[in-house]
């Protein structure tokens, strides 16, 4: 049951008042079962969290994917992990060693390129480049625990937003579903009753955030390493015809995120790929796939060598202002 349960979270865990009974009911198995199997995958840290994943850009949350060059790598990542925004930071095999995301409020007094700039001060960054999405054509973090899915390719699906707009109680709404749910029959009855709200109007609710592009879906996301997925890689393209080139690319199941970023005189690569596997060799082999088919004019695998931060941002938290009050005088 471990794999079916794990591959069907990932895609979509429900919101409802009883989302186990549910969830048994598509395994042909029962609500005691299900909840049992789901604690002791959390509990052997093969699930890491199940909540919601909102999208930034929709909240109105300005960011980037960040590469510091630095000599301290272990000071300078305690530093970057310090802010709130950053959700992702790795130690890559590359002179630009030291890689994370970074998001920024819209009422950020400081904003995006001050912000890294004072960071990149406090870290002695010798060099950094800011990249931030300029298209995004692929985000879906899946892994197949079935062992099939690595290999060929997938038609994506675009979706068409429906216009919402948002009001206080939603922000508080917000706030809620960002957090991980607790291994209960009931785990979002704390959500009803904070909000003075019933089922149907969470639903209903978590349905609209959905359609209109503020929440990309509500799931669960695994500890990759102890999911069997011990390799993972940021593969960088240097191509003609970035747009069309991404498009392909983003078909491959390997690949969870793609997207065109900005190009520099000392980084030459607009297309960037992160492509997972049970081995470096079954990474390598579906990059060699690609490169196939795109004819890159050349290629960059940057490999993560440690995980400093992996953690889902906080939307609407003080935190943001009190590093700012901190750090941006």
């Amino acid at each position: 049951m471990k794999e079916a349960l794990l591959n069907k979270i990932q895609e979509a865990f429900p919101i409802a008042e009883r989302p186990f009974a549910l969830l048994a009911q598509e395994l042909g198995s029962r609500e005691d079962e299900v909840l049992s199997c789901y604690k002791e995958l959390k509990e052997q840290r093969i699930i890491r969290q199940t909540s919601a994943i909102f999208d930034t850009k929709s909240l109105g949350y300005s960011s980037s994917l960040v590469a510091f060059k630095v000599d301290d790598i272990d000071a300078a990542a305690a530093f970057v992990n310090t802010h709130p925004g950053v959700s992702h930071n790795y130690e890559r095999d590359h002179p630009f060693n030291l890689w994370f995301t970074i998001a920024i409020p819209p009422e950020s007094r400081l904003g995006l390129e001050e912000t890294v700039r004072i960071m990149a001060q406090r870290t002695g960054a010798k060099e950094y480049i800011l990249l931030p999405t300029r298209k995004m054509f692929k985000i879906k973090v899946h892994l197949d625990m079935g062992g099939k899915g690595i290999q060929g390719r997938e038609r994506l699906k675009r979706r068409q937003r429906i216009p919402m707009e948002l009001e206080p109680i939603h922000i508080e709404l917000i706030k809620l579903l960002q957090e991980d749910i607790a291994a209960t029959p009931r785990p979002f009855d704390h959500i009803v009753e904070a909000l003075g709200r019933d089922y149907g109007w969470l639903a209903r609710e978590s349905r609209r955030l959905q359609e209109a592009g503020y929440m990309r879906r509500f799931a669960t996301i695994l500890y990759h390493r102890r999911a069997g997925f011990v390799a993972n890689a940021m593969v960088v393209w240097d191509v003609d015809r970035p747009e069309e080139v991404g498009e392909v690319v983003a078909q491959y199941k390997a690949v969870s995120h793609c997207y065109l970023r900005p190009t520099y005189p000392n980084w030459p690569y607009a297309l960037f790929s992160m492509i997972h596997g049970r081995s470096r060799e079954e990474v390598e082999e579906v990059v060699q796939q690609i490169a196939r088919q795109i004819e890159p004019r050349d290629y960059r695998y940057l490999y993560s060598t440690r995980e400093f931060k992996k953690q889902r941002i906080k939307y609407f938290s003080p935190e943001f202002a009190l590093w700012e009050d901190r750090y941006g005088r």
